[in-house]
């Protein structure tokens, strides 16, 4: 959500904020801008849309300039227009801004009572205001911002630009994250290392409260108390923040086919997480939308392998609740990017109140992954379609490991059924080849769901929430409505909306609950409903007469045919938005990383 790039550089640095505007596109906007000071003179161009736009804006109406700053802007405050697009500019100061500010009406009263009225409805230009009006009264930059930063309410990330300071750049960070490049005679600024990896592999990533005075000559960060902060430079390995399509059409279609690579590159050599499960009597999984659904998933692995009582909730709703946590209890939190701001929230609240925090990311530097007690870092590599696909399966994957350990430090689990667990995990690769075989047959059966209105997912036991998944992912870049149910559910309400024009989509693998699954389903035809079944040989072989369609996937025996069963999954969402003409990697209203409550 919202991207943030600067550069104090050598060269024009409008052609370097686009090109890096772009790498954050999978963050999700609506809007783009830049902003330069040239020869002492602050200027900026924004435009409504994708960063062609802006682009096109550009060759018109060239910007020059040595130092800039950019932003990619996804609307929360004020819809998407030039005006409320950032940079933001009051006076002789330009701001852009990730997150929220709570108390901008208060503080845009206050400034209205001294004769400063914004022309925008975003929270931001408050920012701009403010910071301005201590310029105003003949405070410096540094000064200024400094006075601005403890009046703000709320969650940023902010980088702030001058007139008449071709050298300087500040930077701060509240809840949002922001790091710095450093390059020889050049310094940078980013939402993330991506952005920044065509110029440096040097990063220093701001923490919580930091702000940051930069000059080509480097950066002087403070913390949030305005004392001296030493913060550590890294290096980034810059074959990690690569983004290419290699070919495919999407980077949606690339990231459902890196699954098996991706999924044995982390099994290979792997042993069980280092994580000691002894004593502890609950798992609390916390996180939000896809990755809330890998804790659902693995909340049955938990009880199933482990014994272990397992809880799942909703971020969002974490701390709202005010949940009942114990001192002999481990809190697992999901999220792909490590910055998901609801479940960051929920983390800190729950620390100090469990046994351990556990972090299960894929961006190990993240800020959630800094404020866990352990990481479990998934390897899944940079995802950059908004519909998370490999992060989802890797996350399963982690937690399913995870969930081993648990079940041998709790003693259920001997050395044998072990041994066994790990051989069917590590068939799973090979297995998910097999079910992106059938992607010329999902394509087909898609054009005729790309038409419906409505879908329905059915599911059991793990498949539930895999149900829930495989609709959310219909419904995100297809944009039909669909929903995900426990089959036994069916007659508890939504079988009254069964109808002929109403696809409904069986998870059911040939397990246990099988014959239950598929006693929901028939129940489903009875009343005229159009089945698709996805299930192995024996299963459509034993269920699949009368139904609209069948996929047959491998026999996944044991618990973990979630992992392959999203295959599937995802493909039918992917080729249904194709088949509509969907915006598949940058779906309409929707960000990446939610950086913002």
């Amino acid at each position: 959500m919202c991207g943030i790039v600067g550069v104090l550089g050598s060269h024009e640095v409008a052609p370097l904020l686009v090109e890096a505007l772009k790498r954050l596109e999978y963050r999700g906007y609506d809007s783009a801008g830049i902003a330069t000071v040239n020869a002492g003179r602050l200027d900026r161009r924004r435009a409504v849309g994708k960063l062609v736009n802006l682009s096109d804006v550009l060759v018109h109406t060239p910007l020059a300039g040595k130092s800039g700053i950019g932003h990619t802007r996804w609307a929360t405050h004020g819809a998407a227009t030039e005006v409320n697009a950032h940079p933001h500019r009051s006076g002789g100061v330009a701001v852009v801004h990730n997150g929220i500010i709570e108390n901008f009406r208060a503080l845009r009263e206050e400034l209205a009572a001294l004769g400063l009225n914004p022309d925008s409805e975003t929270d931001t230009e408050t920012v701009a205001m403010l910071t301005r009006h201590y310029l105003d009264q003949g405070l410096s930059p540094v000064e200024a911002v400094s006075r601005t930063l403890p009046r703000l309410q709320g969650a940023f990330a902010l980088a702030f630009l001058f007139d008449g300071e071709d050298d300087l750049m500040i930077a701060a960070r509240k809840g949002s994250p922001l790091a710095i490049g450093h390059g020889d005679g050049e310094m940078y600024i980013g939402s993330d290392a991506i952005a920044l990896a065509p110029m440096t592999d040097r990063i220093t990533y701001l923490e919580e409260g930091d702000w940051a005075v930069i000059t080509r000559a480097g950066a002087v960060i403070h913390d949030a108390a305005g004392r001296l902060a030493n913060r550590a430079e890294s290096r980034i390995a810059v074959d990690q923040t690569r983004i290419e399509k290699a070919g495919f059409r999407h980077f949606m279609a690339k990231e459902i086919a890196e699954q098996p690579v991706v999924l044995a590159e982390t099994l290979r050599g792997a042993g069980l997480p280092d994580v000691d499960f002894t004593g502890v009597d609950r798992v609390v999984l916390v996180a939000c939308g896809t990755a809330s659904y890998a804790g659902h998933i693995a909340k049955y692995w938990f009880e199933q392998l482990a014994g272990l009582a397992a809880e799942v909730d909703i971020a969002s709703e974490f701390r709202y609740r005010d949940p009942v946590l114990s001192d002999k209890s481990f809190a697992i939190f999901v999220s792909q990017s490590g910055e998901t701001a609801d479940t960051l929230a929920a983390l800190r609240h729950a620390r100090g109140q469990v046994a351990k925090v556990l972090a299960v990311v894929n961006v190990p530097t993240s800020s959630i992954a800094r404020e866990a007690d352990q990481v479990l870092p998934i390897k899944a590599g940079i995802e950059v379609g908004v519909a998370s696909t490999k992060a989802f399966t890797a996350q399963l994957l982690t937690l399913a490991l995870l969930a081993l350990k648990a079940g041998v430090d709790r003693g259920r689990i001997s050395p044998q059924a072990l041994a066994q667990h790990l051989a069917q995990l590590q068939a799973l690769p090979g297995l998910m080849n097999h079910a992106l075989s059938l992607g010329p047959r999902i394509a087909e059966i898609a054009e005729e769901l790309s038409r419906a209105q409505d879908v329905l997912f059915l599911g059991r036991g793990a498949m539930f929430p895999l149900a829930l998944e495989g609709a959310l992912k219909l419904k995100e870049i297809s944009y039909i409505h669909a929903e995900g149910y426990a089959s036994g559910e069916l007659k508890h309400g939504p079988i009254a909306l069964i109808a002929p024009e109403v696809p409904v989509i069986v998870l059911a693998p040939h397990d246990g609950l099988f014959d239950k699954t598929v006693s929901n389903m028939q129940e489903v035809m009875a009343r005229h409903g159009k089945v698709l079944l996805i299930s192995d040989a024996q299963g459509v072989h034993e269920a699949g007469r009368g139904t609209w369609a069948t996929l047959t996937l491998p026999d996944c025996p044991g618990p973990f045919a979630p992992i392959l069963y999203a295959v599937p999954a995802q493909l039918l969402a992917y080729h249904t938005a194709v088949a509509k003409g969907t915006d598949v990697d940058q779906p309409r209203n929707l960000a990446k990383s939610v950086t913002v409550e």
